[in-house]
């Protein structure tokens, strides 16, 4: 009596190729992904670029905090967060395409800075940017 058919024996002898023409490929594609073509070939004096600093937009409103803690909406102090809240969602209504930038001293505590940020997300308003000076100073 045999132990095995001979359909047995006939699969166990054929190789199977499919995975190592998977694999083959695989490693084509990342060899083509990874090569890098000759670019640097040619000498090249590329122009320079002049830096542009972004224009504030032409109605901003700003908010300027200082290092107490003291905030100002347009150079008018404001008494509480609740009062600018109370503000800015009367100009929000004005003008539904209002711009807040928020102005804080280098010495003014995060906290302040994120009180102000708090105050402009539940007024709802759509564009508010935090100002900056370039660390050269122009």
């Amino acid at each position: 009596m045999k132990k095995c058919s001979k359909s047995a024996h006939a699969s166990l002898t054929e190789l199977n190729i499919t995975p190592l023409l998977d694999l083959a490929f695989v490693l084509l594609v990342i060899f083509i992904i990874t090569t890098i073509p000759p670019v640097n070939d040619m000498d090249l004096k590329l122009p320079t670029a002049a830096k542009h600093l972004k224009d504030p937009p032409r109605k901003a409103t700003y908010i300027t905090v200082q290092a107490n803690g003291t905030m100002y909406l347009n150079q008018k102090q404001i008494a509480s967060a609740s009062d600018m809240l109370q503000t800015l969602i009367g100009l929000r209504v004005n003008d539904p395409d209002l711009n807040v930038i928020i102005r804080g001293d280098s010495q003014t505590k995060y906290r302040q800075i994120r009180a102000a940020l708090d105050v402009c997300q539940q007024a709802n308003l759509p564009k508010v940017d935090l100002q900056t000076v370039a660390a050269d100073g122009k």
